[in-house]
């Protein structure tokens, strides 16, 4: 699994001492080598979002909700963002690019989120490389409301979550189900037994769906040590999901959503990638679990 990115975004939408920051990518820059990926079009934008959401995030300059924020570079990065996920499905890879994307919807950026890059790179996979049925894995610890809005209704694509809840953004609870669309919700301190149990879900599920592309919205703010949420997984977790998700489907592609812990960040991408390349099934409970503050 190749690693696509961009230098610029570990300098482009700046955000102060946001946890959605710069230094993000630049620490995943400074690990691990990648193949340079150009921004989205435009119109693969528009394939998921509406044109105001698009012109909002070109002109705005400021808050777009309570912790968003859109700065003179955010378009520039967030198509970025978008790009390197397309070139991740192109060549099987894993986009490691921010903003993250899974929280915006068709006319909507939140939760950290601008546009909606897994959603782009599954209709350009429709679009563009003629894979009809695709399915989303999405294991960040938040509900990947935005993905699930911009998708949900269509039965070519099959959209699966497990997150806490409850939690932000409050959606994805037990009765928010759809025929494509599968949420598991967990509860904090859940840890690694019980989380690895509930992805058998997702497995199953999958399985059933046959997809031609498997995309993972790979979020690891799930971890013990995250400042943001609290279902406590260890690292050799992150390693087990994604040694798991490379046998669910004939292609496979990856793109960085959440994650905060600049110091945990690498280790555990790094875990994913050894996972993705089939150089790991590491057992639950392989590292210490312990709750972090909320």
């Amino acid at each position: 699994m190749e690693i696509v990115s961009h230098p610029a975004l570990a300098r482009l939408h700046p955000t102060g001492g946001h946890p959605e920051s710069t230094e993000r990518i630049a620490v995943l820059h400074e690990r691990f080598p990648f193949l340079e990926c150009a921004p989205a079009r435009e119109e693969d934008v528009l394939r998921c979002h509406t044109p105001a959401l698009v012109e909002r995030v070109r002109e705005a300059r400021g808050w777009l909700d309570a912790d968003t924020i859109c700065t003179e570079t955010t378009y520039e990065a967030a198509l970025l963002a978008a790009g390197a996920a397309i070139e991740a499905v192109r060549r099987g890879g894993f986009a490691l690019a921010r903003p993250p994307g899974h929280h915006a919807e068709p006319g909507r950026a939140m939760g950290f989120c601008i546009f909606n890059s897994i959603a782009i790179a599954a209709r350009f996979a429709q679009a563009e490389l003629g894979l009809e049925r695709v399915a989303i894995l999405d294991w960040d610890v938040h509900h990947g409301n935005g993905t699930q809005a911009i998708l949900g209704a269509d039965p070519s694509v099959l959209f699966v979550s497990l997150h806490q809840w409850p939690f932000y953004p409050g959606s994805g609870g037990p009765g928010d189900q759809g025929e494509t669309v599968l949420n598991i919700p967990l509860p904090a301190g859940t840890g690694d037994a019980p989380f690895l149990a509930a992805f058998e879900k997702a497995e199953s599920a999958i399985a059933r769906f046959e997809p031609d592309l498997l995309l993972v919205s790979a979020g690891f703010d799930a971890h013990s040590e995250d400042q943001l949420a609290e279902l406590a997984l260890s690292a050799g977790v992150f390693g087990e999901l994604a040694h798991r998700s490379a046998c669910l489907a004939p292609r496979l592609s990856a793109v960085l959503e959440g994650g905060y812990n600049l110091e945990t960040l690498p280790e555990l991408v790094a875990c994913a990638l050894d996972g993705f390349r089939g150089r790991s099934g590491s057992a639950a409970g392989s590292g210490p679990a312990s709750s972090p503050p909320a």
